[in-house]
């Protein structure tokens, strides 16, 4: 009774270290990210100009922020926001695959190495940096690195506690798997999948793995198994997160399965030659009994050779795997009417923070393309002639309008999600800017709709313009245009890139010609050119004008900050 009792405690210590691992790796890697979130987007954006260097890239930020997981759906959400090709995100998700190895040969060493003496001086230190709130993210990776270190150790001493060598149930259990069987194998390899897909956790379950092998109770090639399946049920995360995504980030997160599942196949077919190797290159030999001290590092080993070896054999292989994706997942058309779907958010993909707000900023941008789109199309109703054309290109406008109130609400939300994050003072900055932003350009939608209606409602009461009204109106609009275009290059740049000045030079004279019609409308009413309810009509239009021009200058002075 005292034994199962004794099995029970330290079953629940061993939970507990793996929770404690788990929480640990999140901690340090989002510290990380959010340390150097503006660089990883630079880097991730530019350092991937070909194959070799989007690989290098890919194991470089994953050996940083020590999440594979991190890097994959970092660049899924890079495919979606338009950032990355597909061919560069592929080989960004190889090098991932390379740099998640540095965990396992962490976790090894715990085995091998008493890391209390490096826990608890991290945690002080990380302490004494978190309340000093400039360098608080280095103290959370401090405490990120403690925790994992913490958690390792306790995996170490609990594994011993067991003693699972010589609990002969389990012994006999292990032992009666016949391990020189291809579909023994393939059953713990399914296992190793299924526990990764659940967990959502390669670390977990690497950690498993080794202690359980380091015991002796788990032959290395079921351990080996093991960590062949957790490679394939690694690729969930990014899949899961891709669900929502458009067709390109689905793509990526396809290529990072197909990635592992294609490694996975051709090891099988050299499975006990491939790992007879790896043994020998740390000094193993898997028909002798003992050296259970040496597990840990053959785990390692392969994991890092399996990686290496499968991005070597693919890595020219990149546009054959791109047209392979592309094909399993082709671009479906959007049959009638448009509907709202936002080009680069996507709910399902806010994995960092700085990365959300990225995508929202690019978002925003096409928000202001497509408010620019409305007003060509409000230019093109004016000269419309025909009634059954007029009637259909109003239509589309209306629906736009729709379109920008739709947008605006599903940005906003987004930010607001993206602001239940912890994020730094920049970051908050940002996203007090773009609220303000995507509500101006809503603002920019409305003017639009309303300038189509009051077309409307000149059409309907038969009143007709003056050929002067119509040429002071096309110049008033074109300098309309002139500014909604200047506003979309500033938000498609960045803002240091450009000069707020041209802005406010259209507004000027915006703001003057707008006068100037004014007072020549009360003087040709006055002198009965036209009847007042034309002037009444094109003082509309001139109003709306002026304030869609308003609207550009609160669009552009958000942008910079003002």
């Amino acid at each position: 009774m005292e034994t199962t009792h004794d099995y029970f405690m330290v079953s629940l210590k061993l939970l507990g270290a793996l929770g404690l691992l788990i929480f640990g790796m999140k901690m340090m890697s989002e510290a990380l990210q959010k340390m150097a979130g503006p660089q990883l987007r630079h880097i991730l954006a530019k350092m991937t100009t070909n194959r070799l260097t989007g690989m290098l890239t890919g194991t470089l930020v994953t050996s940083a922020v020590q999440s594979s997981s991190a890097t994959t759906v970092m660049t899924v959400s890079f495919v979606s926001a338009g950032l990355l090709t597909l061919s560069q995100a592929i080989s960004v998700i190889m090098g991932a695959n390379i740099g998640t190895t540095l965990t396992a040969w962490i976790m090894s060493l715990g085995y091998n190495v008493d890391l209390t003496n490096v826990v608890f001086p991290a945690f002080f230190f990380g302490m004494i940096l978190i309340y000093k709130k400039k360098h608080r993210y280095v103290g959370d990776f401090l405490f990120g690195i403690a925790f994992m270190f913490l958690s390792l150790v306790m995996l170490s001493s609990g594994g011993k506690e067991l003693d699972l060598a010589h609990n002969q149930a389990v012994v006999d259990f292990f032992a009666s798997f016949d391990i020189n069987s291809h579909l023994t194998i393939l059953a713990f390899l399914a296992i190793g999948t299924i526990i990764t897909c659940i967990v959502q956790s390669s670390a977990a379950v690497m950690a498993i793995t080794i202690l359980l092998c380091s015991t002796g109770v788990l032959p290395i090639y079921l351990g080996i198994a093991l960590v062949m399946g957790e490679n394939i049920g690694t690729t969930a995360t990014a899949n899961l997160a891709a669900l929502g995504a458009n067709t390109q980030a689905r793509r990526a997160a396809l290529a990072h399965l197909l990635f592992n599942v294609f490694g996975v196949i051709w090891v099988l077919c050299v499975f006990y030659p491939f790992v007879d190797m790896v043994c020998s290159l740390v000094g193993y030999d898997p028909s002798m009994a003992g050296q259970t001290e040496r597990l840990p590092v053959v785990l390692a080993m392969f994991h890092t050779c399996f990686n290496v070896t499968n991005t070597a054999l693919l890595i020219g292989l990149i546009p054959q795997m791109e047209r392979v994706v592309c094909w399993l997942l082709p671009e479906k058309p959007q049959p009638g009417q448009e509907k709202l779907r936002l080009k680069y958010i996507e709910g399902s993909l806010m994995q960092t923070p700085e990365i959300a707000v990225l995508q929202a900023q690019k978002e925003t941008a096409h928000f202001a393309q497509r408010v620019h789109q409305m007003f060509g199309m409000v230019r093109e109703l004016m000269d419309q002639k025909d009634d059954k054309a007029f009637v259909h290109l109003f239509s589309q406008i209306e629906h736009q309008e729709d379109l920008t109130d739709s947008m605006e609400l599903e940005i906003a939300r987004f930010l607001e999600k993206v602001s239940e994050n912890h994020l730094s003072d920049e970051t908050k900055t940002k996203v007090r800017q773009m609220l303000r932003e995507v509500g101006e350009l809503e603002s920019i939608g409305d003017a639009c709709y309303n300038l189509a209606r009051t077309m409307r409602r000149q059409r309907e009461s038969g009143k007709e313009l003056t050929a002067q009204q119509r040429q002071k109106l096309t110049e008033l609009m074109t300098l309309c245009d002139d500014a909604l275009l200047q506003m979309n290059t500033i938000m498609s740049g960045h803002r240091q890139e450009h000069d707020i000045r041209e802005t406010y030079r259209i507004e000027n004279e915006i703001n003057q010609m707008r006068q100037q019609l004014k007072n020549d409308n009360i003087r040709a009413v006055d002198s009965h050119e036209y009847d007042y309810a034309v002037g009444t009509i094109f003082t509309d239009f001139v109003n709306e004008c002026e304030k869609l021009g308003d609207y550009v200058v609160n669009v552009v002075q958000a942008r910079f900050g003002k």
